[in-house]
Parts: structure tokens; sequence; C-alpha cells
């Protein structure tokens, strides 16, 4: 059995939801979690953060069911109101991290969605993956490389091919995939204790 954590960068709620990710790894560290980028803002939808009023109260229910906090570098992009969302090039920086350090992908995902929510930066920029390269000791230059080579394109295609393949369409998606079947155990919102009571069912014979 492995985990399948389908999420999008740009989204509020996986964000929200990392917490519960990380705790769920902690307690299950046999586990391996395969994470997939979802395509929440591609081709014509590609807002502006301007564009999305509710994302200031979107983000106080995040604060309040899971204790996320957002930084002032996110809420000086959105006072701003320019930014474009764009989870195509968040899916490619997520690629090149997956493919830089595949057993850690969790921990990357989750650092990635903190160099947005908090430190407002571009997941479009190849300097963010620097950044959160070198914070993880990984070889900085290759994923940088990673990130802007055509390989990255295909390789958040695939991703979003994947995440249709499981029939999610709502981010974040956490599932147990294992003995031909997949099994549904979060969506949206959940807590650790909920999360970890089903898939501990599951794994009880």
């Amino acid at each position: 059995m492995q985990l399948v954590y389908v999420f999008d960068a740009y989204c509020g709620w996986s964000y929200g939801f990392s917490g519960t990710l990380k705790e769920i790894t902690r307690r299950h560290p046999d586990l391996p979690v395969e994470v997939v980028s979802g395509g929440l803002f591609t081709g014509e939808r590609r807002p502006s953060l301007g564009q999305l009023d509710f994302i200031p109260s979107a983000n106080a229910r995040v604060t309040e069911l899971t204790g996320a906090e957002f930084g002032e570098g996110f809420d000086r992009l959105f006072t701003e109101g320019s930014f474009v969302l764009d989870s195509g090039s968040a899916a490619r920086g997520m690629a090149a991290l997956r493919q830089a350090a595949p057993e850690r992908a969790a921990e990357l995902a989750a650092a990635l969605q903190r160099a947005f929510y908090v430190d407002g930066r571009d997941l479009g920029d190849s300097q963010t993956y620097r950044v959160v390269a070198e914070k993880f000791g990984l070889d900085a230059d290759a994923v940088v490389a990673a990130f802007e080579s055509p390989e990255s394109e295909a390789a958040a295609e695939a991703d979003f091919r994947r995440a249709a393949e499981l029939g999610v369409s709502s981010y974040p998606t956490l599932i147990a995939v294992g003995g031909g079947r997949a099994t549904l155990l979060a969506r949206g919102h959940a807590s650790a204790d909920e999360v970890d009571a089903r898939l501990t069912a599951l794994r009880t014979p």
C-alpha cells in the first residue's frame, strides 16, 4: 500500500493540509507517499490574485481549521493583486524537486507552499526552487536545471493526467492505493486523527 497525495501548490486548502500530511507520514513511516500536482489554474483559467476576492475569507477559514498561517509576503502579493496563478509552472517545479529527492516529496510539497503562502515567492521563478533546494541540502543547480528543462513540462502534464485517472478534481485529496484498489482518505480538510482512523481501519485485517 502507498499514499497518493494530490495537491495544487496554489491551493490554500492544500497548504492547510500540510500539517495533517506531515503527521500521517510520521505515524506511518512505512507507507511511501506519491505526490501528484493537480491543475487548478491552467490554460485560460489562470487568474490574478486581484480577481479572487474570496481569498481573505477562505484563508481565514483555513487558519481557523488547520492553524496554518499566511505570511506578510503573501499578503503583499494579494494586496498588489497582479500576480497570476499558474499551476503548470508550479507543477514543473514540484516535478524538479521530486526528481531530486523522491522520498522527501511530501516535505518538499509543503516547503513549496510555504514559499508562496508565507514568503510570497513566485512558483514560476527558478530562484524559488534554488532556495527550497538549498534549504533541503539538495543540488540546487540540478533542481533549477530540471525546472527549466522541457522534461519538466512533460512531467507536469503527466501529473495532471494521473490526477484525472484517479478521479481527482478538487484539492487536496489523499488516497490509499494498494491491492488493486484506491480508497479515499481525505478531500479538503481532515484532521490527522480522522485520516489515521480511516487508514488504520483499512490496514486492519
